[in-house]
């Protein structure tokens, strides 16, 4: 036995008597991927374990010295309310004190994302049926996205409605700057910001899927558009197109949901009705949008200058400034706002990058739908996991048997620094060996399976109705 290759002896007594019979035997060895873990790793890692902790000591700590110290309140009060607050009008303006409120929801949704997942919806699985561990959390994160985005896109829904802008994009740029806005409407927005915040979080302490960086990238576009569509007055647009985007993350959740519970003929209709919803909102009535910045905008609010609380137009020199007149209302609320248009290619190159990103995907979607509606292989494009240090793959190592005397032993020897798990061994005339003796002429050939790289995957990793693996 060498240092650099030690051997495994695995030997499988006869219990019949063979007589110049050839047989064949399939040994499985698992090999699990190993991936290095880094300190920032293993810091995520422990983040992710005790996030419901984390979130629950904040908070109770946040009550404590609110409740404790009245001398504080004038500041812990400040992540409890709306801050300014108009007697006169009833509504709302904006200003820095916001990011307080905007942190206490981005610490909640972090901590009741969690404990829903953890303590309703993994148990909820396994009450369903899906015994694997893994499975199960994949079903607890689509269920709780169906859950926000449902609340989200309701609420969303019913302030566009019972506005102005309703079915009229021209009316999303009048009366430009929108100094102050309704209790519920600032609620939702600011809650909103936060949400996405602590995605941007979670995406980085949780486990990478292939599609890191694309959700990274689309997560930074649509928090950059919401913090500065609020600064810049522009909240009646950023209420529209999360309205239009939410919408197909609900049909999109709920078909993986019914796909773990294998609830085909109802996943292919939610499958159905996400692709048609994905084309209309997001290449449609995004687009809609997208074309209302380009053109109405500037036509409903001309560039130049304007009073913050009265609206009207000083100078028709906006100048060329861009931080400065989008985050206007944190540094003077009652000084002057200017458009220009530098910032109105601004919020269109965020827009467009949105639109690059969905364009993408929605080619992905149709060549793998089409791939598996011909009846061809589908190949994974947006797995789950990106490198997967639980995931295995199989590797079968046949042998073949050749004229064994009774309770003649089989050897054969194989790489124990690449197998990880115990070997299992079957009888050659046992039903499990027939059975594995029946799979698909590529895979007999490569002697390789992996698990999940079937005929019948997952769309896209997350998108689809076949059973999930």
């Amino acid at each position: 036995m060498t240092a650099e290759k030690d051997t495994l002896l695995i030997r499988e007594q006869f219990v019949p008597p063979r007589s110049k019979v050839t047989t064949r035997r399939r040994f499985v060895a698992r090999k699990a991927k190993r991936k290095e873990e880094s300190l920032f790793a293993v810091l995520c890692a422990w983040i992710v374990d005790q996030q419901i902790g984390i979130c629950v000591n904040l908070l109770i700590l946040l009550g404590l010295v609110h409740f404790a110290f009245p001398r504080a309140r004038q500041y812990t009060r400040k992540f409890y309310e709306l801050s300014y607050f108009d007697s006169e009008s009833g509504n709302y303006g904006r200003g820095w004190d916001d990011v307080y409120f905007i942190t206490l929801w981005a610490v909640i949704f972090t901590g009741l994302r969690a404990m829903v997942i953890d303590y309703i919806l993994k148990p909820f699985a396994r009450w369903g049926g899906i015994e694997s561990k893994k499975l199960r959390t994949r079903f607890a994160e689509q269920a709780w996205a169906v859950i926000y985005y449902t609340a989200s896109w309701s609420l969303g829904m019913y302030i566009m409605y019972n506005s102005s802008y309703w079915l009229n994009t021209w009316e999303m740029w009048t009366h430009w700057p929108t100094w102050q806005i309704a209790p519920l409407f600032k609620l939702y927005y600011l809650a909103q910001i936060g949400y996405w915040i602590h995605m941007l979080a979670v995406i980085f302490i949780e486990e990478r899927r292939k599609d890191h960086w694309q959700m990274f990238t689309h997560h930074v576009f649509t928090s950059l558009l919401l913090i500065t569509s609020y600064g810049h007055y522009m909240n009646k647009v950023g209420n529209v197109i999360l309205c239009i985007m939410d919408f197909v993350d609900i049909v999109l959740a709920t078909a993986k949901v019914l796909n773990y519970f294998r609830f085909r003929l109802a996943c292919d209709i939610a499958f159905g009705v996400f692709l048609v919803s994905w084309f209309v909102t997001r290449h449609v009535l995004y687009n809609r949008v997208f074309w209302s910045v380009a053109v109405d905008l500037h036509a409903a609010t001309p560039y130049g200058c304007y009073e913050t609380t009265t609206g009207r137009q000083v100078t028709t020199d906006g100048g060329s400034a861009i931080w400065a007149n989008v985050l206007q209302p944190f540094n003077d609320q009652d000084g002057l706002v200017c458009f220009n248009k530098q910032i109105e290619y601004g919020f269109l190159g965020l827009l467009a990058g949105l639109q690059v990103l969905t364009i993408i995907w929605f080619g992905m979607i149709i060549r793998v739908a089409y791939g598996v509606l011909s009846g061809k292989k589908a190949e994974d494009t947006r797995s789950d996991d990106e490198d997967d240090c639980d995931s295995e793959e199989e590797e079968e190592i046949e042998v073949d048997d050749l004229e064994k005397p009774e309770d003649a032993p089989i050897e054969f020897e194989v790489d124990a620094s690449e197998v990880t798990g115990a070997f299992k061994t079957e009888r050659a005339g046992s039903p499990a060996t027939r059975s594995k003796t029946r799979k698909s002429a590529a895979a007999r050939a490569s002697a390789i399976s992996i698990p999940g790289h079937g005929d019948h995957k997952e769309l896209l990793g997350r998108i689809g109705c076949d059973k999930p693996t």
